[in-house]
């Protein structure tokens, strides 16, 4: 398709190293896979759900409306 060769990824790496330096690839490299890596794990993992038992997310329901009328019940006095 873009007919790259051997001469031409040896240009490309020979102007990536004078542009960022030999000591700043490996951290480039190293940079690059764990975004390849993260952004492979995060298409193939099945979205996360919740599941928290009903009667915890009552009870913080619950506490809520509890302190709204404690919080009314102040104000009315």
């Amino acid at each position: 398709m873009f007919g790259i060769g051997m001469t031409e990824l040896i240009i490309i790496l020979v102007i990536v190293l004078v542009i960022f330096g030999a000591n700043k690839l490996p951290e480039i490299g190293a940079g690059m896979g764990k975004a390849i890596k993260n952004f492979k794990k995060a298409t193939t993992e099945p979205e996360e759900i919740d599941v928290t038992p009903s009667e915890e997310k009552d009870k913080g329901k619950n506490k809520n409306q509890e302190d709204e009328n404690k919080e009314e019940e102040k104000k009315k006095e």
